[in-house]
């Protein structure tokens, strides 16, 4: 558990790192993609529902943002963490009672 935390610490920070300062330089002003974002949206729809692991990484994400952001700090904390628990939410509501009546 500690090795995954680790390595998703250093990968929300390279992400951060490199849409900020690199992929501004040659990517359109207009779309620029934010891939911590992207990341906490794939982690959270493809862990197990019962993990946390998900919100952790939404914290740390939207920090990592939060710091080589323009904006006020919390901005990118509070976006992620709500798609984080958006799609918790959606899949406790929606997804599991679906699958534990087709297979259950």
């Amino acid at each position: 558990m500690i090795k995954k935390i680790f390595i998703s610490l250093f990968s929300s920070y390279f992400l951060t790192l490199f849409q900020s300062s690199f992929l501004v330089k040659f990517w359109p002003k207009i779309f620029l993609p934010n891939f911590v974002l992207i990341s906490i949206i794939l982690v959270n729809l493809f862990e197990n529902q019962k993990s946390n692991f998900g919100i952790f990484l939404a914290i740390f994400g939207g920090f990592f943002l939060d710091i080589f952001s323009e904006n006020f700090i919390g901005y990118y904390i509070l976006i992620s963490l709500l798609i984080s628990l958006f799609i918790k939410f959606i899949f406790k509501k929606h997804i599991q009672p679906a699958i534990k009546l087709r297979y259950g």
